[in-house]
């Protein structure tokens, strides 16, 4: 569980599952995504599989618009620096882009059960 809890942070692991994810919801194959963006339907592949880890701006522009998606968003979680944003700070939108939408009782759910595991670990904040 805690190295679910950790992989979480780190933004470069979010980003792959996040367009899967993503392109799987809006029920596009990797082909349609390449014929309509011009990426490979390899490279999109590796991408979603986190062998690439850090893709060009310009990819990340071209699945957001296709994906209905922030670009900024796109470019945090591929570890680029968003200006006005501090950096030390986690970002919220991470955990957001990995889970979507949540209601106000499954973010309650949340944060009792991120307390319990603090508490466990003795890093209750």
């Amino acid at each position: 569980m805690l190295d679910i809890l950790s992989s979480m942070s780190d933004s470069s692991n979010a980003l792959g599952p996040y367009l899967s994810r993503t392109r799987k919801e809006l029920k596009l194959s990797l082909r349609a995504v390449e014929a309509q963006t011009g990426v490979s339907n390899a490279y999109l592949s590796q991408l979603e599989n986190g062998k690439i880890k850090t893709p060009s701006p310009k990819v990340l522009h071209s699945l957001a618009l296709k994906y209905g998606l922030p670009y900024e968003q796109l470019m945090e979680l591929a570890g680029y620096p968003i200006p006005g944003k501090s950096q030390n700070q986690p970002s919220s939108s991470r955990l957001a882009a990995r889970l979507g939408e949540t209601s106000e009782e499954e973010e309650e759910a949340l944060a009792d059960f991120l307390a319990l595991i603090r508490k466990r670990n003795g890093s209750e904040l």
